[in-house]
């Protein structure tokens, strides 16, 4: 394998918004410096790559690769994949560089466990515990490296609804209660909009407001400006679509979504403290369902939910709204840590484990 660099501009059109020009330029305005490569094998292009790099922590070094590298192996040679390709891409990080992450997005190696074929009950016992899976993703490799990380951080588990056939279609195979709000919202006066970016402060608040109430560390605001400030991109590149669902003059919640290929991808969502039984987040999700419609995608990926049916995973509640729409939960492999300077990378190890996260 061997990784040719090339300009960011020049990455390949993909279903994969974390893997476009648009996602570098984004991550660029908040601190990181996007690189691209072609992949090739035996002279033959493979597909490219995007990779983010930063100083983190105490100014160590890392490479981070967000959902790729898209062209996926057999389940039982992800890692000596990994391996070869982490090798060929160190030679061009900076030799002080800890480690490289991947955020993979193949399909989880016990996928078949994960979807209730050979586990128990909702599939719940599926996944080993670390050290286990660290075990079989090394099986192979020379160097034994590959670390699996302490969370996932683009999700490992997302719900995928698929959008062919009609509306009334995609709304038959949703479950009855999602149906119902989604028409109880317009019942009550629910309108949704597409937004400007001057309507970026307004959702932000909604933001702050679904953090506290749901007890998680709210993103900088400058996190979302990003979204919007990246814009200027070719026409090939991802669209976003901003909405908001207001009753009168008040606004009630909203979504943010990118369009890249036949994938409508969910990135951000927020709602008031208030006013929720008009069932506003519903209206904003089947807007945002009949717009990737309309733009000609095929799936709509909702983002992250627990493994299964199980009221103790902290995405529960996500599950508990997503699965509504009547999609498909679809498992990854998840993140994976390939440690280039051993004291490096337990020190930033250490930062994370002390909650110091990076922010993605």
């Amino acid at each position: 394998m061997e990784l040719i660099p090339k300009n960011v501009s020049r990455l390949l059109p993909t279903d994969i918004v974390y893997q476009t020009l648009f996602w570098g330029k984004v991550k660029r305005k908040l601190g990181w410096n996007p690189l691209a490569f072609d992949i090739t094998s035996r002279s033959r292009s493979t597909g490219d790559l995007l990779v983010l790099t930063k100083n983190v922590a105490d100014g160590i070094p890392i490479a981070y690769v967000p959902q790729g590298p898209e062209q996926t192996p057999h389940p039982e040679q992800y890692g000596v994949f990994l391996e070869t390709l982490s090798s060929a891409l160190s030679e061009h990080l900076d030799p002080q560089t800890a480690f490289i992450r991947y955020d993979l997005p193949w399909p989880d190696q016990y996928d078949q466990a994960l979807n209730g074929e050979t586990s128990g009950k909702d599939g719940l016992s599926a996944r080993p515990e670390p050290r286990l899976r660290e075990l079989r993703m090394n099986f192979g490799t020379r160097s034994w490296n590959l670390k699996k990380t302490a969370r996932d951080f683009t999700v490992a588990d997302t719900l995928i609804v698929d959008l062919d056939g009609s509306e009334d279609e995609i709304l038959a195979r949703m479950k009855s209660k999602t149906r119902y709000n989604i028409r109880l919202a317009g019942r009550k006066g629910v309108r949704v909009v597409q937004a400007t970016a001057e309507m970026l402060p307004v959702f932000y608040d909604l933001h702050l407001q679904t953090a506290e109430r749901n007890g998680f560390r709210p993103c900088r605001y400058r996190r979302f400006a990003a979204l919007f400030a990246a814009r200027e991109t070719p026409p090939a590149s991802p669209e976003i679509v901003f909405l908001l669902a207001g009753h009168g003059q008040d606004i009630l919640a909203g979504a943010i979504v990118t369009l890249s290929g036949a994938t409508a991808t969910f990135l951000f969502g927020a709602s008031a403290n208030h006013s929720r039984d008009r069932m506003p987040s519903y209206a904003v999700q089947w807007q945002a369902i009949r717009l990737a419609i309309a733009r000609g995608c095929s799936f709509y990926d909702m983002g992250a939910v627990s493994t299964a049916n199980d009221p103790t995973h902290p995405f529960y509640g996500m599950y508990r709204f997503k699965t509504g729409f009547g999609g498909r939960i679809v498992h990854k492999a998840g993140s994976w840590d390939y440690p280039l300077i051993d004291e490096a990378y337990e020190q930033f190890r250490t930062f994370e484990t002390m909650g110091q996260m990076l922010g993605y």
